[in-house]
């Protein structure tokens, strides 16, 4: 037990180390770095020109794209139906904040997050890094959401597509197969309509960490939080391994749909989906949620947004990020120990799963 503490310590002093070094302050050294590299890679980057003014930024793994530490994921009210009018009031707003990266995926909403970014992407494209994801393991299945995400999303191209929530080995086998989705993903960069390849998951650990040992993607989006090391931990288990790498990292489930969060009240069991079911409130602040993200050695850090008032917040916090020292993130995780099954609702809970 002393020695895996050891373990930790080293890997997370290595970890904010890295994080303290990467973060480029809001420096016009920082913006005519990233205006070079956009200009002599004839837009081959998107460049967000108020991203260097309203946080720091970090290196993209080795794609020499400069993110901001937030970042918008494609959940929350941007899925829901019947929320266009707010979904572009959000992504437009979290664009004019200095957000240079969104997430979605096919899945989400069936289709409903695409097209709501869609329509900001027909006259935003060049200002944010755009990734979507596919579900389906097979080549054929991942061509035809690969063409509905670039129709829906109004692109001619992703800057990543990601493999969507790979949570066990035989995925993995059939994603690698001939007819499986990674040569779906490698024939689509070879043509241009993609330009990064990436991975996701959230439920174990082990099973991405064969992922990218056997394949070399370009960017890993993992389920990382203040609850993370109590189970399945991906800050043990595999963020050193893709931070060795130099894949892009980017961080997820920061406050579990709010459910981590001390404003957040527990509705009526019946109303809650079964798998998320608690009658716990909260123990952290969407600071402390986000601020301990923002300390691990990860690129950037999506959350899904409600309302135009969490945008603005969010942003803020981003603003005004200082990294926490390890007493400091100790405490926090401290703080989560009672909520460890809400705040890690969809880790692998049962050897059946």
């Amino acid at each position: 037990m002393e020695s895996k503490n050891i373990n930790r310590r080293n890997f997370l002093g290595t970890g904010l180390a890295a994080v303290a070094s990467v973060t480029v302050g809001n420096t016009l050294a920082g913006e005519t770095e990233a205006k070079s590299v956009f200009v002599k890679k004839k837009n081959e980057h998107p460049f967000n020109e108020r991203t260097y003014g309203a946080m720091p930024t970090r290196s993209f793994g080795k794609t020499g794209y400069k993110v901001g530490i937030l970042s918008l994921g494609g959940q929350a009210t941007l899925e829901m139906p019947g929320t266009e009018e707010q979904s572009e009031k959000i992504i437009n707003r979290a664009i004019d904040l200095g957000i240079n990266y969104i997430d979605t995926a096919a899945s989400y909403g069936k289709g409903q997050s695409q097209l709501n970014i869609g329509r900001v992407m027909k006259n935003r494209r060049s200002e944010v890094w755009l990734s979507s994801k596919t579900h389906d393991v097979t080549y054929d299945g991942s061509m035809r959401l690969l063409e509905e995400s670039l129709k829906n999303l109004q692109t001619d191209h992703l800057d990543t597509w990601q493999l969507h929530n790979v949570q066990r080995q035989d995925q993995l086998e059939k994603i690698f197969a001939n007819d499986g989705a990674i040569k779906a993903m490698e024939k689509a960069k070879a043509e241009g309509m993609i330009r990064n390849i990436g991975i996701t998951g959230h439920f174990e650990p082990l099973v991405l960490l064969n992922g990218i040992k056997r394949f070399p993607f370009d960017q890993i989006l993992m389920a990382v939080n203040a609850a993370d090391i109590h189970y399945l931990s991906f800050i043990n288990y595999l963020l050193p391994e893709a931070q060795k790498k130099g894949i892009a990292i980017v961080g997820m489930k920061v406050a579990t749909r709010g459910r981590m969060l001390s404003t957040w009240t527990p509705p009526p069991i019946a109303e809650q989906p079964e798998r998320l079911a608690t009658t716990k409130p909260g123990t952290i602040t969407i600071r402390e949620a986000l601020t301990y993200n923002m300390s691990l050695p990860v690129s950037t850090t999506i959350i899904g947004i409600d309302n135009l008032a969490q945008i603005e917040e969010d942003v803020k916090i981003a603003s005004e990020f200082s990294p926490l020292s390890e007493d400091e993130m100790k405490a926090i995780e401290f703080k989560t120990l009672p909520i460890v099954r809400q705040g890690l609702y969809f880790r692998r809970w049962n050897l059946g799963e």
